[in-house]
């Protein structure tokens, strides 16, 4: 009887070994990129979920401080998905000839112009004539600001000088050593930037100046670029990713507290920060034909102003990874 169920014992483990085998083995790892700020904060409890075994996929997840860092390995394969400037998404689309596609935008406009010792900026006009620290040349924060002045008959190479940095942190450095600075930084720096640099105001939103205008398009930040190879071999992975980073840009939002201690854990940026920031950050997960209106809207604007800014040319709809 004891040999009897030993043996029975033995099968039985081998089936729940076989199983739990079969069950690990459909899962597809995904490959993820991002960069320190909102384009990664919202991933953080799909990556924490999936570090316990309890999501769909395996996420393995890269970051770094600049796209430049990270883009080589999505066009070489190396990377899945990648978390980018929405207008990055369109350069690197003409640049590989298509194998690249939007999935998501996550992340809407999280611009802010800052003011540390006075109270002179009040309006775009206002920058007329000032110093501009600023980070994001060839990217979003340039092409928005240039936008923005433009709309306000102002030259962004004319009218002011901007300085641009490499590192938000050399921005927010150089605010802190001077008396008097004007800087154009994302959240949640803008929040690091508050409680690191004495007499410092938020001086104008962005985003609310873009509403402003009431053209019809709105400001972006950030978009999930995927590969097209591994969208076409990995569909129902693709499907699940999108579901369960729509899920975590929700926790995020929803639980800002509990978010802020797992983007600390992640590396992204301390938990006391990450909390005062995620309400002005604007962390989405927009997919589909949604997706697309806001994307094409904004991307004509940038593109009237200078085509470059878009790798040169509107993509078409190709671009956009549909909603399945």
């Amino acid at each position: 009887m004891k040999k009897i169920l030993s043996v029975i014992l033995a099968a039985a483990m081998l089936l729940t070994f076989a199983f739990a085998s079969a069950e690990g083995a459909e899962k597809t790892t995904v490959r993820l990129g991002g960069l320190k700020g909102p384009t990664s904060m919202g991933m953080v409890k799909m990556l924490d979920d999936s570090a316990n075994g309890l999501t769909a996929n395996n996420y393995e997840f890269t970051m770094a401080g600049s796209p430049n860092d990270l883009t080589p390995g999505l066009l070489k394969g190396d990377l899945d998905v990648l978390a980018v400037p929405v207008n990055l998404g369109a350069v690197l689309f003409q640049k590989s000839e298509g194998a690249v596609q939007l999935a998501a935008v996550n992340t809407l406009g999280v611009l802010y112009i800052v003011e540390k010792g006075g109270e002179t900026v009040q309006s775009i006009e206002d920058l007329k004539g000032k110093t501009l620290y600023a980070t994001g040349k060839g990217s979003t924060p340039e092409y928005a600001l240039a936008y923005l002045l433009a709309q306000h008959g102002m030259d962004i190479n004319s009218d002011l000088t901007v300085e641009w940095k490499s590192e938000h942190t050399e921005v927010v450095a150089q605010m802190a050593a001077e008396e008097a600075a004007v800087a154009l930084l994302p959240q949640p720096f803008v929040t690091v930037a508050a409680g690191q640099v004495e007499n410092m105001r938020v001086a104008l939103d962005l985003t609310k100046e873009w509403d402003s205008l009431n053209n019809g398009s709105q400001l972006i930040t950030g978009g999930l670029l995927i590969r097209k190879a591994f969208a076409q071999e990995h569909p129902e992975a693709v499907a699940a990713f999108l579901e369960e980073y729509a899920a975590s840009t929700a926790y995020t939002n929803e639980h800002p507290a509990e978010a802020a201690q797992l983007i600390e854990k992640f590396d992204i940026i301390k938990a006391a920060v990450a909390e005062k920031a995620i309400p002005f950050c604007n962390i989405v997960c927009i997919t589909g034909a949604d997706m697309q209106g806001i994307v094409t809207g904004y991307y004509q604007t940038l593109f009237d102003q200078n085509p470059d800014a878009v790798g040169g040319a509107m993509p078409g709809d190709e671009f956009y990874l549909k909603a399945e």
